[in-house]
């Protein structure tokens, strides 16, 4: 019998394929690419993914949901603003503050967003008690000129209010309200500057330091024991005005602080 053509089965080598048949590659190919890749194995490699990580991710997700929904709610308000302006049909920089005799423009409820529309309103009581103390200090200043207390105190008075309520109004207080409206950095470092500087006037009123004419053209605790000796009533006076400068003070301390916590907070 002739065997030649017989394969050995102790051979290694591979038969003989011919690369130009149908489905001669068909055969080896997904066996030459699993071995390459590693695919089917018993012992492939295992990817290990950090709890960490994701829990970073996770938190990053909240946070960027967290302040897309803030900014939503800022767009939502605007819009609520100049919907409710357009439709009133008020421009936006109308005089209609006081009622009686229109001076200022001023809105909170309709331009200041709610959530800061209760800061707003301490910070206006803030200016209205600067505005009552000046007026205040004028007329107890008036009583100690009229006892004796000399012409240039009640001129220095006059002057502190004349002077003392446009200016803190500009300075400090309309600043603050365009701050609070549209949210700028600007107009919070103006108030901040000026506002400081309104409260060491407050605490300096309070004191009233033999500075400037004996320290009587302001109604503090050292200008109201001073004139006690003299005449009470015009102590009486000059100590309501002490309270009204330390409350002043108070206030003006607690506005800052809450202030300073809502800037920080937008930020």
């Amino acid at each position: 019998m002739n065997r030649g053509n017989d394969p050995n089965p102790f051979d290694d080598e591979e038969p003989e394929v011919n690369p130009f048949s149908q489905g001669a590659g068909k055969s080896r190919m997904p066996n030459v690419v699993a071995s390459t890749l590693g695919f089917g194995r018993k012992h492939d490699a295992t990817v290990d993914i950090p709890l960490d990580n994701m829990n970073d991710s996770r938190k990053k997700e909240k946070e960027l949901s967290t302040w897309e929904a803030d900014l939503d709610r800022r767009e939502r308000d605007i819009k609520r603003r100049e919907a409710a302006v357009a439709s009133a049909g008020v421009p936006v920089d109308d005089k209609n503050w006081p009622p009686f005799f229109p001076l200022i423009h001023h809105d909170i409820a309709n331009e200041i967003p709610v959530h800061a529309q209760r800061l707003q309103y301490f910070a206006f009581a803030s200016w209205l008690g600067i505005v009552l103390c000046l007026v205040f200090n004028v007329i107890a200043v008036t009583i100690c000129w009229i006892r004796g207390g000399g012409v240039k105190i009640f001129f220095l008075a006059i002057i502190y209010a004349l002077m003392g309520v446009p200016l803190s109004y500009v300075l400090w207080y309309r600043p603050l309200y365009r701050a609070v409206r549209t949210d700028s950095a600007l107009k919070f470092g103006w108030f901040f500057l000026f506002y400081l500087i309104h409260i060491g006037f407050c605490i300096l009123a309070a004191i009233a330091p033999p500075i400037v004419f004996q320290g009587r053209s302001l109604t503090g605790i050292l200008a109201a024991i001073d004139v006690f000796s003299d005449h009470v009533l015009v102590g009486i006076f000059y100590l309501l005005g002490f309270g009204l400068f330390c409350l002043e003070s108070l206030l003006s301390l607690w506005v800052l602080q809450k202030v300073y916590a809502y800037f920080r907070g937008n930020k």
